[in-house]
């Protein structure tokens, strides 16, 4: 998952104008330097700014930051740590920084509000948990229980659909927005939520430590194998001023998924600890739950798709067009190194 943000995210974006030209941008959210050579300009070093969350879908992004893999073609992934979760996605539509991988849900409300961004990658695949406390094992007797999840979320949408495909109405329950990730799982645990949907690792970790607890839904069972829950989404001035860095970037996140693809054990010594705060056990199974795929192209449909029940959670006013997603940049990276693309094991036929 992407760190998910709680009630306040909607709030602010209800109040906000992102296309206005009076939001803070910070004078160094995509620095790049020239250097000429041969009579042609060249980007000499180029750092992008960026947000991101904390679930097994942004482990391509983590290592591309932990080990630079962008840094051989003059592109550096620097992060940005935000106050709070629901900031997060705010930095991105003010231009506080370049690029964030967040829920699709989030860039939808984004781009409804007007914000200059696009999708431009994949984030992870699968990996989004319904889980329920001992006993709470249909849909009929979740009536009256309180959900803990995020508001504006993969991780409320999808109990949303869920529920719907179950005939039973998200009236019908209490839901309860919580801050971050941790707070709602220590809310579980200690029995203060019915019911509660989360992302890996920790929905393997809860499903271990509360003992006889329930996974109604991986999501599988609605929306198939292989669909998606957080995007590489950035602002389209950086498209303009820099697609060279991004398509590096895109390169980058892609020799990170050819690690954890083919040296697992030894992307999570990396990750484990300074990106994910579990242990190797969790990690390792949580890893098998939830893929990093930058190539998301299948996943399209199914993002337009998901618009339907967004709006009909009153959370958008219109439904994003098409070129609200754009491979274009994905496509000519993949055409620039087919024989990594080649290797990796999950992606677009």
């Amino acid at each position: 998952m992407c760190e998910h943000g709680g009630a306040e995210l909607f709030s602010a974006l209800k109040s906000s104008n992102f296309s206005r030209r009076g939001f803070l941008r910070a004078s160094t959210a995509s620095t790049i330097a020239f250097a000429v050579g041969g009579g042609v300009a060249r980007a000499a070093e180029s750092h992008i700014k960026s947000v991101h969350g904390s679930g097994f879908c942004n482990l391509n992004y983590f290592l591309a930051n932990a080990l630079q893999t962008a840094k051989d073609d003059g592109v550096y992934l620097d992060f940005v740590l935000t106050p709070t979760s629901s900031e997060m996605v705010t930095f991105l539509g003010a231009g506080q920084v370049d690029a964030a991988l967040i829920p699709y849900t989030s860039f939808i409300a984004l781009h409804d509000k007007g914000a200059p961004v696009t999708i431009v990658g994949g984030g992870g695949i699968e990996g989004v948990v319904l889980i329920a406390q001992p006993g709470l094992d249909s849909p009929d007797k979740l009536k009256g229980k309180t959900l803990g999840t995020f508001q504006m979320d993969t991780l409320e949408v999808l109990p949303y659909d869920w529920l719907k495909k179950h005939n039973v109405s998200f009236k019908d329950i209490t839901v309860r927005y919580m801050g971050n990730t941790p707070e709602a799982v220590e809310a579980f645990k200690a029995g203060a939520l019915d019911i509660i949907c989360t992302i890996e690792p920790y929905g393997t970790a809860l499903l271990h430590d509360v003992k006889g607890s329930v996974k109604l839904s991986d999501g599988t069972d609605i929306y198939g194998h292989g669909y998606t829950d957080c995007v590489l989404a950035v602002r389209n001035e950086l498209i303009k001023q820099n697609a060279t860095g991004i398509k590096a970037l895109l390169k980058g996140m892609m020799k990170a998924q050819h690690m954890a693809e083919t040296q697992p054990e030894e992307a999570l010594k990396i990750l484990v600890g300074p990106y994910y705060k579990t242990s190797m056990e969790n990690a390792r199974i949580a890893m098998n739950k939830q893929r990093s795929v930058v190539d998301a192209r299948s996943q399209t449909q199914f993002i337009l798709d998901r618009v339907e029940s967004i709006k009909e959670m009153g959370y958008i006013n219109s439904k994003p067009g098409r070129d609200a997603i754009d491979w274009t940049l994905l496509e000519a990276t993949i055409a620039e190194n087919k024989d990594l693309w080649s290797e990796l094991k999950y992606k677009t036929a």
